[in-house]
């Protein structure tokens, strides 16, 4: 299911024209989202991220404990601000559908394609997600 991305214009006063749409071809953001709140079972915390990586095969990998999880995956979008936009809106849109714990979210990054790389080389970085799925921490 693909999820159609809106975005605010950088506000140079180009009216948002079909130009500047052009220029502007989608790339890839590495998001990673932190979620903490009240201890919930583990059993559900584990089924509700399962359900979410089904609903949402973009799921890289994530990670869990009873009172946090951190959700790692690629993004496909125009810019920073569309692929941040999407991820603050992740978790809460998907809190009844995946059954989620009530958590709300803690951290946010999203860099895009070659900075992950750089840092993973650099071995700075988060190591590539292996194995993919959803584990505890």
């Amino acid at each position: 299911m693909r999820r159609a991305l809106t975005s605010v214009g950088p506000g140079d006063g180009d009216g948002g024209g079909h130009e500047h749409e052009q220029d502007q071809a989608s790339r890839l953001w590495h998001v990673t989202l932190s979620v903490s709140g009240k201890p919930a079972p583990l059993s559900e915390v584990r089924r509700g991220l399962e359900q979410l990586a089904h609903d949402h095969p973009f799921l890289l990998t994530s990670r869990y404990a009873d009172d946090h999880a951190e959700i790692r995956y690629w993004e496909e979008a125009r810019d920073l601000h569309d692929a941040a936009a999407v991820a603050l809106r992740l978790w809460g849109e998907h809190r009844s559908s995946a059954q989620l714990p009530p958590w709300e979210i803690v951290g946010l990054e999203v860099i895009d394609r070659p900075t992950y790389h750089l840092r993973v080389a650099e071995g700075y970085g988060p190591p590539p997600a292996h194995p993919v799925g959803v584990h505890p921490y």
